[in-house]
C-alpha cells in the first residue's frame, strides 16, 4: 500500500484511551489523536514531519542506510509495515518492531550498523527514547506550569 506524509501514524496499540498525554504507541499528542480524521492534510503531515524528525534524530547515530533500494525491497518482501514517503532511515524502526527480538542481518537490508547494540533491547530502548522526546516536546509547548 502506497503511503502519504499524512498518512496516520497509527499503530494500532493506542494508550491515549487510559489517560496518557503522549500515545505510547504511535508518539502522536491525545489532541492529535482524537482530532486525526478532522485534520487537513498539511496538519497530519506537520505531525508526521514531527515524528519523522525525532526518528532520525535516534538512528542517525546508530545506523546507515547503504542502499534504500534493496532496504525497501526487503521491507515489501517480508510485508513489513512502513511509511515509504518518509526518510528510509525511519523504516529501520518499523523493521526493529516487525522483528521484535528476532535477530536480523542488517546488512541484508542494505543497512550498516555504526554502533553495537543487543538485538534483545535496541527496539525498546528506541522506542523509550521517541517517547521521551514527544513527551518532552509535548510539556514544552503544552503543558503550563
Amino acid at each position: 500500500m502506497f503511503k502519504t506524509r499524512s498518512t496516520t501514524p497509527c499503530l494500532g496499540i493506542c494508550s491515549t484511551t487510559y489517560g496518557d498525554d503522549v500515545c505510547k504507541g504511535c508518539k502522536r499528542f491525545v489532541h492529535e489523536v482524537i482530532n486525526w480524521n478532522k485534520y487537513s492534510s498539511d496538519e497530519k503531515e506537520v505531525v508526521n514531519s514531527r515524528l519523522e524528525e525525532f526518528k532520525s534524530l535516534i538512528l542517525k547515530d546508530r545506523f546507515e542506510i547503504l542502499d534504500s533500494d534493496i532496504f525497501e525491497s526487503k521491507l515489501k518482501e517480508n510485508a513489513i509495515n512502513y511509511n515509504n514517503s518518509l526518510e528510509p532511515l525511519t523504516w529501520i524502526f518499523d523493521l526493529l518492531r516487525a522483528a521484535g527480538s528476532q535477530e536480523l542481518d542488517l546488512s541484508k537490508f542494505g543497512i550498516s550498523v555504526l554502533e553495537a547494540y543487543d538485538p534483545k533491547t535496541i527496539k525498546d530502548e528506541i522506542n523509550d527514547e521517541l517517547l521521551r522526546l514527544s513527551e518532552a516536546h509535548h510539556q514544552r509547548y503544552f503543558k503550563k506550569a
